[in-house]
């Protein structure tokens, strides 16, 4: 409960569909009434009981706020999936919040459920008794299917009561599906004898079967009279109308409502069986029953033609949001018509480019950070000329940890949107099949259109954040390769071919024209001694302590480099003090030396040579000179030790 609210959550897959938009809109009225908001958790596909499948978009289902609701609606049917819904079961039970199941069956578990067993009985009743049907032929679903099994008794059941005799002969399977019912079909219209009546498990095995009839001349129902069961829109686009017994789920609306209520209100229930409606039609030789004709005309007509407008545009914001030069303006580029009354929520790892996301196996290695990138509503208000979310919204860094759809920076707006009455509608985002945030709907009083759009908009987003992440990716990969081709692996300098890059750009400005400029270079003592007597690994260290030595003495805008062996050189534009550099130099590598008590010093000699910048400046002569300047201190040190010996 939030605010005096009770929030009811709807498990549910593909909201598009005209039945189960039917039903929200039911039970949103009956939530409301009672001051409940409905939080809609939905996947946009069916998993068809393929459990070893783990689509990411199930991940929306993870990020439900279990500790703040107050009853769990799960329609099993639709979402096909025990794992998932096992899985819901489960962290329910954790935080003690009540779970309804809506068409399926789970031990210790409230139910509402279609009595599909008296249902598809009346049917057959009606083929057999109204009709008088006198060699009938049952189209199964799959063998050894406890669904089809158990329809199979009831059908054997009926007939024996109308002094029938059942036989194996007088079943085909058709898998519940297409092309296994026209290959049965086939097999069937082979026999001697023809059925008068081919009763089917559902529906879509009628359609099929009355086309396969159509197709080899028998009339249907002259001759042969068919039925379905579940009750699907097309039957009633098919030639006869089928006739069925329709599961809509819209018929259990009102029921799921009133007992989520009770349910929220800590009231112990009874499971309910809600018998399924009976529709006799032309395929059993009844007068044309017509559905809802005008809805689903005004559906198909809808989705039809605002389908190709919607993938064009959508597909637009995708390619701009991947082609974006930075996280602001991919997050900008989300904005247009088609994606009023959104949120998008991410997980903030996915934009560290350190490596990629999407690629990466980081199974429990990263924390989540959740937090908001878009809001529609906002971007409305401002007309799209200012960034997306305010600053501090945008730009939030606080961690959020906590996987839920109302957690972080992000909760009370979406208490604020709770507060309309009307449902909300939560999708994965997910791109390469690994979850990566989701999208909150707000639709108000949506029409079905809206919630169809959302699912292609939800795929759009994730396509267009998921490609923003790889092309970012690809891009820094180049420039580290690009680093790694200007610079020297062991020194972190330029090489020969970056300094050269560089210098060119830097001898191109105007604007150094006339500027003193002083070149430096620095060569490590004794480099063969440590190399002779300690390994060529303690060369290479001492190598790199001069470069960092130098580095960090000159200014940040010098050119430092490293053309090879032991010598490194910085050119730097400008005023500057050498001698206080070179001393800076030696001040560092006496700190080193302390630091590391290594059984030599590591030392360097310099030199330098400053003059101005103009055309007859010339970087290699310059560093030439510097050069022999710096031998000269070294011979100097050679003398030196000569001498103390």
């Amino acid at each position: 409960m939030i605010n005096g609210k009770k929030i009811i959550a709807l498990c549910v897959s593909r909201i598009y569909d005209p039945q189960i938009y039917g039903f929200i809109k039911k039970l949103t009225g009956t939530l409301r009434k009672a001051n409940c908001a409905l939080l809609i958790f939905t996947i946009n596909s069916d998993i068809y009981w393929e459990e070893n499948l783990n689509p990411a978009e199930t991940y929306v289902f993870d990020i439900m706020p279990y500790r703040e609701l107050d009853c769990i609606i799960i329609m099993d049917e639709k979402i096909k999936s025990h794992v998932v819904t096992n899985r819901i079961m489960s962290k329910a039970k954790e935080e003690s919040v009540p779970v309804l199941i809506v068409d399926g069956n789970y031990p210790d578990t409230t139910l509402v459920n279609f009595d599909y067993e008296a249902g598809f009985e009346e049917i057959t009743r009606h083929i057999i008794e109204h009709h008088g049907a006198k060699h009938p032929h049952m189209m199964a679903g799959l063998p050894h299917n406890v669904f089809s099994d158990r329809r199979i008794e009831i059908f054997r059941k009926v007939i024996e009561e109308n002094g029938i005799p059942f036989d194996d002969s007088m079943v085909s399977y058709g898998d519940f599906w297409a092309d296994p019912t026209r290959d049965a079909m086939k097999e069937l219209l082979k026999r001697d004898k023809l059925p008068d009546a081919i009763i089917c498990a559902n529906d879509i095995m009628a359609i099929n079967v009355v086309d396969s009839l159509n197709q080899a001349g028998i009339r249907v129902p002259d001759q042969v009279l068919v039925s379905g069961f579940d009750g699907f829109d097309e039957v009633f686009f098919s030639t006869p109308k089928i006739a069925t017994s329709s599961c809509d789920i819209l018929l259990l609306a009102e029921a799921v409502g009133d007992a989520a209520l009770s349910l929220a209100n800590h009231e112990t229930i009874s499971d309910l069986y809600i018998k399924p409606e009976l529709i006799p039609n032309e395929s059993c030789g009844c007068p044309e029953h017509i559905w809802n004709p005008n809805s689903l005309t005004a559906n198909f007509n809808n989705n039809f033609y605002r389908h190709q407008d919607d993938t064009r545009i959508l597909y637009n914001i995708a390619s701009n949001m991947e082609t974006s030069e930075d996280i602001w303006h991919m997050a900008a580029a989300i904005h247009a018509h088609k994606t009023k009354h959104l949120l998008t929520i991410v997980d903030r790892n996915i934009f560290d480019m350190e490596e990629n996301y999407f690629m990466s196996d980081h199974t429990g290695q990263l924390q989540p950070n959740f937090h908001i990138i878009n809001d529609a509503d906002y971007a409305e208000e401002h007309r799209f000329e200012h960034i997306p979310l305010p600053p501090e919204i945008f730009y939030d860094t606080t961690p959020n940890p906590d996987e839920s759809v109302l957690s972080g920076g992000y909760r009370d707006r979406i208490i604020e949107l709770m507060e309309d009455g009307y449902p909300l509608v939560f999708h994965a985002l997910d791109y390469m099949n690994r979850p990566f945030g989701f999208n909150c709907y707000f639709y108000g009083d949506g029409v079905i259109t809206d919630y169809a759009r959302a699912a292609i908009v939800t795929n759009a987003i994730s396509m267009g954040i998921g490609g923003f992440i790889n092309l970012q990716y690809q891009r820094r990969l180049l420039e580290k390769m690009d680093e790694m081709y200007k610079h020297d692996a062991l020194t972190g300098l330029f090489n020969r071919i970056g300094f050269l890059n560089v210098y060119e750009d830097v001898r191109n400005d105007e604007s150094n024209e006339g500027m003193p400029v002083t070149v430096i270079m620095s060569d490590l003592d004794g480099l063969k001694y440590i190399n002779d007597n300690f390994g060529h690994a303690d060369g290479d260290h001492s190598i790199a302590a001069v470069a960092s030595a130098l580095k960090k003495s000159c200014p940040d805008s010098a050119l430092c480099a490293r053309f090879g062996g032991d010598e490194l050189f910085a050119v730097i534009f400008g005023d500057c003090d050498p001698d206080r550099i070179i001393r800076n130099i030696d001040e560092k590598l006496l700190e080193y030396n302390r630091k590391v008590q290594l059984p030599y010093s590591v030392t360097t000699s310099s030199g330098a040579y400053s003059t101005t910048f103009d055309q007859t400046f010339e970087i290699l002569k310059a560093l030439k000179i510097a050069d022999k300047k710096m031998y000269a201190v070294k011979h100097r040190k050679h003398q030196q030790l000569d001498h103390n010996d």
